[in-house]
């Protein structure tokens, strides 16, 4: 009986045990920040700023006057009104953008958006195409970095909410979050595996890679689908740590959605796409692509804490049933390591995102949370949302 009871508390150690030795380890490798190589000697590249936009006419002349005085000569704005019902594509000529406008109820996405400025693109290409969201906000010197970067291969920016220590302590929590996953794990995922993941906004590609990438689709993740296809390819993101690109942070009901869009497809991208690389990568003997997808089968952070906190009451369960202690103690040691990793976040990056009140309510923002994997446990999300403004 202690025989089995072992083997069972290994088996469902197992998985737990590499997921949060993975997340451990790629936060603690994203800890120091990643040096900058800006060239003043490198011209900067023709660009355009592809802008989606469904609805925006609350936010899109905001944006566009925010970001127009940053445009570096090279640069210019072309705003894709996708399948709006507001005067959303009115607002952005008023504003000085070029405007496309786009209606096509059947085929709808930020995906098809992109591929309908591609299109209209293909007659008089630039160097390189650069995605912003309609309520994106970043400065010149990021603009230049991102073209310059982008000049050779596809690239992300740093994308990050913009910081509100007055907002309500789970929407605080989200947003720091939201640090972990676009600035300290890309930092670790660049180091161990020289490769990020694309966020959707803040994103840049050189013409050829743009021109020939799969973008006409409904994916609601169709960023991070798009970044795993190009790796696939070889054409390996690379991570522009000196440019920044701001969105707004949204209401605690605009948050839930969102992360209920994101983390809905990114689950079920995970599961369709970790095992087949990682199991491609141990072919190839790539020890960089092995990472990359380790990393992929990472599931989001409070879902992490969720499943760890779960599988240690479990296997506490199966020790007094006579199984080793072991699984258990490595799995919480892991667990521990992770929380300390996540605290020197906090301490170096994360106190203007999330105050130490609102740090104290983490349990609550975990059971928040709970309601949202229990819907998409029921139905993945599989429309193009937006975030309450």
């Amino acid at each position: 009986m202690e025989v089995i009871a072992t083997i069972v508390a290994v088996v469902l150690a197992a998985p737990l045990v590499l997921m949060t030795a993975t997340f451990a380890i790629e936060v603690i490798a994203g800890l120091r920040a990643t040096p900058t190589a800006r060239d003043g000697a490198i011209d900067v590249p023709e660009t355009v700023i592809v802008m989606p936009a469904h609805d925006e006419a609350t936010i899109i002349a905001a944006t566009l006057t925010r970001l127009l005085p940053e445009l570096p000569p090279t640069h210019r704005v072309l705003v894709v009104a996708d399948n709006c019902d507001d005067d959303t594509a009115d607002i952005a000529e008023r504003a000085g953008a070029g405007v496309l406008r786009r209606n096509d109820p059947t085929r709808r996405g930020k995906g098809y958006a992109l591929a309908h400025a591609r299109d209209h693109l293909a007659a008089a290409p630039p160097a390189v195409v650069m995605v912003l969201d309609a309520d994106g906000a970043t400065d010149r010197e990021s603009l230049v970095a991102m073209a310059r970067a982008a000049a050779t291969r596809p690239v992300q920016a740093v994308n990050l909410l913009s910081p509100d220590l007055a907002a309500a302590p789970m929407v605080q929590v989200s947003n720091f979050a939201f640090v972990i996953k676009n600035l300290i794990r890309q930092r670790g995922l660049w180091r161990l595996a020289g490769r990020v993941n694309l966020t959707g906004t803040g994103m840049a590609f050189p013409w050829p890679v743009f021109r020939d990438a799969g973008l006409a689709t409904a994916d609601i993740v169709e960023d991070l689908a798009l970044g795993l296809e190009l790796a696939r390819r070889g054409q390996l993101p690379g991570f522009a740590a000196d440019a920044t690109v701001w969105s707004a942070a949204s209401s605690a009901e605009g948050t839930l959605k969102q992360r209920t869009r994101w983390e809905g497809g990114f689950l079920a991208t995970s599961r369709t796409r970790a095992l087949p690389a990682i199991g491609a990568a141990l072919r190839a003997g790539d020890l960089r692509g092995l990472w990359a997808g380790l990393s992929l089968a990472v599931p989001p952070l409070t879902l992490l804490l969720l499943l760890d906190a779960a599988g240690l009451m479990l296997l506490a369960l199966l020790a007094l049933a006579g199984a080793s202690a072991w699984p258990a103690v490595l799995l919480a040691t892991l667990l521990l390591l992770s929380l300390v990793a996540l605290a020197v976040a906090w301490a170096r990056v994360g106190r203007p995102f999330l105050s130490g009140a609102a740090a104290a309510r983490l349990p609550l923002y975990i059971l928040w949370k709970i309601p949202l994997y229990l819907g998409l446990a029921r139905k993945r999300p599989t429309s193009w949302l937006r975030a309450g403004r």
